[in-house]
C-alpha cells in the first residue's frame, strides 16, 4: 500500500488530495483548498501555499507527490503567477524528501475518464466513482484527486513494464 499526494496548484486555490493505492484499489484519505487572499502581497501567498502544502504532508504522510503542469494561457501576468504556485507545489514534497511527478492536463482526463477531451464536471464524476466515499466540495480538490489517481494509474503501469523486462 502506497500513499499519493495530487496537488492542482493555483495562486488563488491550490488544491490537494490523498490517496491511497493497494494494487487496482484506489481509497480516498483526504482533501481540500487551500485558499489566499488576492489583496496580500505574492510572497505572502506564496508562503501560504508553502506552509498549507508542508501541514497537508505532515497530516496525511504521502511518499509521493504529483503535480498538475499549468498551461499558458494569454494572460501573461496571470500566467506567471500560477507558475510561483506551481513551484511552491514542487518545492514544498520535494524538500520533506518525496518524488515529485509531473502531468498534464490532458494526460489527467486521460487516465481518470478516458479522453483528454474530458469536461471538469466528468472529471468529477469519474474521481467520485474512482473513489466511493470521498465527498469533494470543490473543483480544485477534485483535479488534485484526479492528479493523484492519474499518477497511481502510471505508477501501475511502469511497474508492470519493468516487472515484464525483468522476466525477459
Amino acid at each position: 500500500m502506497i500513499r499519493l499526494i495530487g496537488i492542482d496548484p493555483g495562486l488563488r486555490f491550490t488544491g490537494w488530495g490523498v490517496i491511497e493505492v493497494d494494487g487496482n484499489r484506489l481509497r480516498h484519505i483526504g482533501d481540500g483548498v487551500l485558499a489566499t487572499d488576492g489583496a496580500d502581497p505574492v510572497p505572502i501567498r506564496l508562503r501560504v501555499l508553502h506552509e498549507g502544502l508542508n501541514r497537508v504532508m505532515a497530516e496525511y504522510r504521502p511518499v509521493e507527490a504529483a503535480v498538475e503542469e499549468t498551461y499558458v494561457n494569454r494572460n501573461g501576468s496571470s500566467t506567471l503567477k500560477l507558475g510561483y504556485a506551481r513551484g511552491i507545489s514542487l518545492l514544498a514534497p520535494s524538500q520533506a524528501g518525496l518524488p515529485v511527478a509531473e502531468y498534464g492536463a490532458m494526460a489527467v482526463k486521460r487516465a481518470v475518464v478516458g479522453t483528454g477531451a474530458a469536461t471538469k464536471e466528468q472529471v468529477e464524476m469519474m474521481v467520485r466513482r474512482l473513489l466511493p466515499g470521498a465527498l469533494v466540495r470543490r473543483a480544485d480538490a477534485s483535479d488534485a484527486l484526479a492528479v493523484a489517481i492519474c499518477h497511481a494509474h502510471h505508477r501501475a503501469s511502469a511497474a508492470r513494464v519493468s516487472s515484464g523486462q525483468r522476466m525477459a
